[in-house]
């Protein structure tokens, strides 16, 4: 017995090696298998055949991890600042705050270690082996390299297996490769090293599934060393990128501790320095802290992408993560799959060509509703005889069934054969036609061809149709059928130029015959199908565009977002999918083939990532290099997906889009939004909300920022000119939190405006806030400052108390961020063109600030907790005065702005 290599692999080249190499390489026998002995001395060696998940941290580590953020850590300084002012209450409020951050930030991690997890349990099967010369049932895990596997239809590959032997073998890959149809597999097939995955025929891999025929292989690698094995360490080396809302956060957040600190420290100087006891001046730069942190923006971020998981819920997209709401809106290219994502996953009959006329199909998929049209017009089938027999020929000779349940279409069988029968359904040809079959010759590729045999009736001559590719079935054929159903003499020229004008419009081609036998013939060979047969036509079928696809690929177009195809088929097909869908308006892209991907340096590959818009036969390595490509540009990627070759170019893109009704477990755990329609127009949705969700974000932070830059220089005011402080720590507490909660949270739920598509996507480093909202911030801060003051010395000059003074200070500063709230529901237009009732939850938040306030300000507990104290209605009208010259100071700005735009050139057209 030869020994065995000491570490298989799977990229080790078994494909191209003969079966007898293989088998002696690997030390087995195809009749005997490995001895027990030998099966378990192996598996001792390499280990049981599941894929191993990378170890990762401790759940407490992760929940640890979830507090090392530059925002939680202001919060849990000001939950500690909070505390020392004897305050637990809203200490633990502030707290309550961060906790919530952290647990949510727990529970959506690990997306990785759960992909992994469904690999795993994709493993989880028998096989059958042959060991000792006895074939048995084994636990898929048991197997090990050498060991000789028998496939049925049915089954699930176990294990990388090199065939050496098949029979009408075919798999279905398109999870693995993304090959839209499955794959006939001849183990005696002379392949080149370095052909591409979705073209070794001579191998089987884990995960995939036997649709037809039988087989038998060598195991050549199992677990971690399998291809499926390598996507999983893909998935686990691919990073957790961070999304532009996080990283925006992470930078302001940074820069406001310090500009916090900062300014503490100043205030604490500038006190000192002026002869204050040390302890007055650490309680004004205490509160100076307090006063700007922004206690409830954290609460208000996520209850807003909370919303907007609510929102795309409903559009049919689930979202795993939150910030993917936000992403979304950044999005810059898609980069999306063809199999399934872009086209249906069901192979449709769209041209025939019989009788000399080219024929052409409505209707798409598995649902047998549609015409068949010549020139535009539906026609008569029966009074066109050759495409009428060609059509029955595809019903006739074919393996599979077409099912309806639940209300959708679906093949029992091979989807070609599903499509054929489909073709035949759309021109009434049905089961009444049928003619009882009496035998067969299946498909084996080493033909090209499959025959079947039928009774015509009684002392009638048996009817045999052959279907097969274009140059098996031409060469059986001496005559054909003319457009009046005629023979005539077969003109193989022009079946060829017709054949190949389908190819060209990457259709896949199959071509039908019809001969005779003998009245009483029970049987058919090969040889009663070698010549003499007669032409029927081609038929030439495609996984066509999902209609849905078109109109949505256009929108993100106009959107300013490209569209990618990134596909495991063949180039041919991907491009004229490509053209159909619209990806290049107006021509047929170029296609990069993942053979010329190889050999392409990074600075290479990032350009054509770049200008190029379909990629074929790519794989999973491939895939994830040009999403990675893409992200080195400067681009926020979204990728979608549906198999487990899709899995780490999905976690590795900014935001993953797996399918939920065809995809893998794989895809989904490994992607941050699923759609449960499958419908790529769900993401041209989801984009709009995610849109819509970083306006409403952008919204509370161009609100909330005032109040704090407000209050801090209101304290830092009071200490340069030595003044007693206008408002207190404890109260400043209250404003923060009592008017997020109660104003800035019905920001969340503003509406998407219009016109919200037809914007080009946020550039990758705009900060959060732009110049305009920075004006506003200092405009709005500034007012508050003055205000707050005036009125405070207003009503101390007017012999008011401390208490109510400090009072009249904090309600002027309320009053001017609930009008602010009705500038902000649009950061370029007025509330009254964007509907001033289109949001009932503004009047809800504003009634209860309104009854918040009046409780702060007359309950007498209220007043003991809160240092205040009832005010004068004059003091109120005041208040209000003020707050709306606010208002109209920023809607006339806003107008200015509206003016001065609408007279420049639109930068896009």
């Amino acid at each position: 017995m030869t020994t065995p290599p000491t570490q298989f692999t799977a990229n080790q080249l078994w494909h191209s090696e003969s079966p007898e190499y293989v088998t002696a390489a690997l030390g087995s026998h195809e009749h005997h298998g490995l001895s027990a002995s030998e099966a378990a001395r192996r598996l001792k060696q390499y280990g049981p055949n599941v894929i191993t998940a990378k170890g990762g941290k401790s759940p407490l580590v992760r929940f640890l991890l979830q507090f090392h953020n530059p925002l939680l850590y202001i919060l849990l300084v000001a939950s500690f600042i909070t505390l020392l002012l004897k305050d637990p209450v809203d200490a633990a409020i502030i707290f309550g705050a961060v906790l919530v951050n952290v647990i949510l930030g727990y529970i959506q991690e690990s997306r990785a270690e759960k992909a992994i997890e469904a690999l795993a349990r994709a493993m989880k099967m028998e096989a059958t082996v042959v060991r000792d010369g006895k074939t048995m049932r084994i636990s898929a895990a048991e197997l090990v390299p050498g060991d000789v596997v028998i496939l049925h239809s049915g089954d699930r590959v176990p294990a990388d297996l090199r065939l050496i032997r098949t029979r009408d073998l075919q798999i279905a890959e398109a999870a693995l490769t993304g090959e839209s149809v499955p794959v006939s597999k001849d183990a005696h097939a002379a392949i080149e090293p370095d052909t591409a995955l979705a073209d070794r025929v001579t191998m089987a891999y884990a995960s995939t599934l036997v649709t037809y025929g039988q087989g038998m292989g060598i195991v050549v690698a199992t677990g971690n060393q399998t291809e499926v094995g390598r996507i999983s360490q893909l998935i686990a080396s691919a990073h957790d990128l961070q999304t532009p809302l996080t990283r925006k956060i992470a930078e302001f957040s940074r820069l406001l501790l310090f500009v916090i600190l900062g300014f503490a420290a100043l205030t604490m100087v500038l006190g000192f320095m002026r002869g204050q006891p040390l302890i007055d001046s650490l309680i004004a730069a205490i509160a100076l802290a307090v006063s700007a942190i922004p206690e409830g923006l954290p609460a208000a971020v996520t209850v807003t992408l909370a919303i907007g998981v609510v929102r795309m819920a409903r559009r049919q997209a689930i979202i795993r993560k939150l910030p993917a709401v936000e992403t979304l809106g950044s999005t810059t290219v898609i980069c999306s799959d063809k199999t399934g994502t872009l086209t249906q996953n069901q192979m449709t009959v769209q041209r025939i060509v019989a009788g000399g006329e080219s024929f052409a199909t409505t209707g798409s998929g598995y649902q047998p509703e549609g015409e068949i049209t010549l020139h535009g017009a539906p026609v008569a089938v029966a009074a066109h005889p050759a495409l009428a027999e060609c059509l029955r020929a595809g019903l006739l000779c074919n393996d599979s069934q077409l099912v309806e349940e639940a209300g959708r279409w679906d093949v029992n069988g091979d989807p070609t054969e599903g499509a054929l029968l489909v073709a035949a359904y759309k021109a009434g040809i049905r089961q009444e036609h049928w003619l009882p079959r009496l035998d067969s010759i299946p498909f084996e590729s080493e033909h090209q061809y499959m025959a079947t045999l039928h009774d015509a009736g009684p002392d009638r001559e048996r009817v045999v149709y052959l279907k097969g590719s274009v140059e098996a079935v031409l060469a059986r054929c001496a005559t054909m059928l003319d457009a009046a159903g005629k023979q005539a003499p077969c003109d193989a020229a022009a079946i060829q130029r017709a054949a190949e004008a389908l190819a060209g419009q990457g259709l896949r081609v199959l071509a039908f015959a019809r001969g005779y036998l003998p009245p009483g013939t029970t049987t058919i060979s090969h040889h009663d199908v070698m010549s003499g047969l007669t032409f029927l036509g081609l038929q030439g079928m495609v996984d066509p565009p999902r209609p849905e696809a078109i109109t949505a690929v256009r929108a993100c177009q106009e959107a300013g977002i490209k569209v990618k195809m990134i596909t495991g088929d063949h180039a041919l097909t991907a491009a004229a999918i490509a053209e159909q869908i619209g990806l290049e308006r107006g021509r047929r892209p170029a296609v990069l083939t993942g053979r010329e991907l190889e050999n392409l340096t990074d600075e290479e590959l990032s350009a054509a990532a770049e200008y190029t818009t379909v990629f074929a036969r790519v794989t999973p390595e491939q895939k994830l290099r040009l999403v990675q490509a893409l992200q080195a540009r400067g681009h926020i990627v979204a990728m979608t997906g549906d198999g487990v070759n899709d899995a780490p170019a999905l976690k590795q893109a900014d935001i993953g889009i797996a399918m939920g009704l065809m995809g893998t477990d794989v895809a989904r755990e490994a992607a941050d939004m699923v759609l449960t329609d499958d419908n790529f127009a769900t993401i041209e949705a989801a984009v709009e909300e995610g849109r819509g969700v970083f306006d409403n974000l952008t919204k509370i932070i161009a609100w909330t920022l005032p109040t704090n830059v407000g209050e801090g220089l209101v304290i830092l005011a009071a200490i340069l000119i030595g003044s007693v402080l206008p408002v207190l720590p404890v109260q400043i507490l209250w404003v923060n939190m009592a008017t997020v909660a109660a104003l800035g949270l019905v920001l969340a739920a503003e509406r998407k405006e219009p016109g919200i598509m037809q914007r080009p996507p946020r550039k990758v480093d705009a900060p959060i806030l732009d110049s305009t909202l920075l004006w506003r911030t200092l405009a709005v801060g500034l007012l508050i400052v003055i205000s707050a003051f005036s009125l405070f010395e207003w009503e101390l000059q007017a012999g008011a108390g401390l208490a109510e003074a400090r009072t009249v200070a904090v309600n002027v500063i309320v009053m001017i961020e609930l009008f602010y709230v009705l500038n902000c529901r649009s950061l370029t237009h007025s509330m009254f063109q964007i509907g001033v009732f289109s949001n009932r939850w503004l009047f809800v938040g504003v009634g209860v600030m309104i009854l918040l306030q009046l409780a702060f300000t007359y309950l007498p507990w209220m007043n003991r907790i809160m240092q205040s104290a009832p005010i004068t209605l004059d003091a109120w009208w005041r208040i209000v005065a003020i707050a709306f010259m606010g208002y109209l100071l920023i809607e006339l700005e806003k107008w200015l702005r509206r003016q001065y735009a609408s007279r420049r050139k639109p930068v896009f057209a």
